[in-house]
């Protein structure tokens, strides 16, 4: 039986194509692929201004900041990293448990949303 090449819309998912084998490889700006993710793991950051909801959040170097903060999420060296400031402050503080292992410097993007939707609740 001959194999068949299905293109248009929905051809592909998840980097498969109909027939199970590996996509070639596609150029998609702002699709979180490597190019877009600053290479082989170079060190990027994402930052966002949030309003921290009731009980702040917990930080290690001084406890409980609450307010008008912002949030950096940072990738470098195989992790992604956490850190808040009070909004237009100079100092940064590590959000406690705000570190983990990050294989793919492309997650980097989901990581810093969901961390902000997390922490972002201007109305409690």
């Amino acid at each position: 039986m001959g194999e068949q090449a299905v293109t248009g819309a929905g051809a592909t998912a998840a980097g498969m194509t109909a027939d199970g084998r590996p996509a070639a490889s596609a150029e998609v700006p702002g699709a979180g692929m490597t190019a877009d993710a600053g290479g082989s793991g170079a060190p990027r950051e994402l930052t966002a201004d949030l309003v921290a909801g009731p009980g702040g959040v917990m930080t290690d170097e001084v406890g409980v900041v609450t307010g008008e903060l912002t949030l950096k999420t940072r990738y470098a060296d195989g992790q992604v990293a956490l850190s808040v400031q009070y909004k237009d402050a100079d100092e940064w503080y590590e959000v406690t448990g705000g570190r983990a292992p990050l294989a793919d410097p492309a997650g980097l993007d989901p990581v810093h949303t969901i961390a902000v939707a997390l922490l972002d609740r201007p109305e409690g």
